[in-house]
């Protein structure tokens, strides 16, 4: 446990060192019980960002979003509980997280966004593009199953171990204190967060093959997804089993970095940067 909680705040500390930015437009959404805090950098086409589990926008996407924001507007998320968005009395859940999501682009007042969610917040972009259809155009997943048996059998059975003993005096127990509205609750957090988690959950493969928006999945050959599961998702958002030099490509895409974990993925931002932008520039 020490290892991951290790592997999981050194990306915190990598992450965390953001290049020089400027000054980007801040609020808090009343969406759902919530008093969701958001970021709004640069202009353009609107693309929502969601970080993993524990994490808040600074752990995950600082770097990330001085790239991204060069051409488009980015919208930047913490979700329930995470950062300073305050937890309340409501399970922690992707399809949960993803009705938020859904009203706090309706604050905005931004009919259409392309979403990009790492870890958890993958799996809160794929519901996204279930529940709320009409509000995605592409979605961009990072590390991340539609079902608990996606994971490797290790990275299930390591989770409900995670505790707030496990995270102390790391650089993520110093985020949340800093950053959340109840610094003295992590514990409680890290409770809710772990139990979510836990649960067994499968968004569905029908309802998943029936999403309308086109899906960029994002792997790394180490990052505690099976591969049977990657290819899974893939084919049923029509890649897959295709000769492209003969057929139409699919809209949906994949790529697997080498020598990556589910943390490490992160880091390789120069590279996936260029992918993602091309991605989301290609017509249908």
């Amino acid at each position: 446990m020490k290892t991951l909680a290790f592997a999981i705040t050194t990306m915190t500390l990598l992450a965390g060192i953001a290049s020089a930015q400027q000054k980007p437009t801040t609020g808090y959404a009343p969406v759902n019980g919530l008093k969701m805090y958001y970021e709004i950098h640069g202009k353009g086409e609107p693309v929502v960002l969601l970080h993993g589990a524990f994490m808040a926008i600074s752990g995950d996407w600082n770097d990330w979003i001085s790239e991204l924001a060069k051409t488009r507007k980015v919208i930047a998320v913490e979700m329930q509980g995470h950062g300073r968005t305050a937890d309340i009395d409501r399970d922690i859940t992707a399809e949960n997280l993803s009705d938020d999501v859904s009203a706090l682009l309706d604050h905005l007042k931004i009919p259409k966004a392309d979403i990009m969610g790492y870890s958890l917040g993958a799996g809160v972009a794929m519901q996204c593009a279930i529940r709320h259809p009409e509000k995605v155009r592409k979605v961009i997943s990072i590390s991340a199953p539609f079902r608990l048996d996606g994971w490797v059998k290790e990275g299930r059975e390591a989770l409900p171990n995670l505790t707030a003993e496990v995270f102390k005096g790391t650089p993520m127990e110093a985020e949340y204190k800093r950053l959340s509205p109840t610094p003295d609750k992590f514990a409680d957090f890290i409770k809710h967060v772990v139990a979510m988690a836990s649960k067994p959950y499968d968004f569905g493969a029908d309802k998943f093959a029936a999403t309308k928006a086109p899906m960029f999945f994002i792997h790394g050959d180490a990052d505690g997804v099976r591969f049977e599961h990657i290819a899974e998702m893939y084919r049923l958002k029509g890649g897959g089993n295709i000769h492209g030099d003969m057929q139409p490509r699919p809209a949906s895409r994949l790529v697997i970095l080498p020598d990556t974990t589910h943390v490490t993925l992160m880091n390789h931002r120069q590279t996936l940067v260029p992918m993602v932008n091309d991605f989301l520039d290609a017509k249908p």
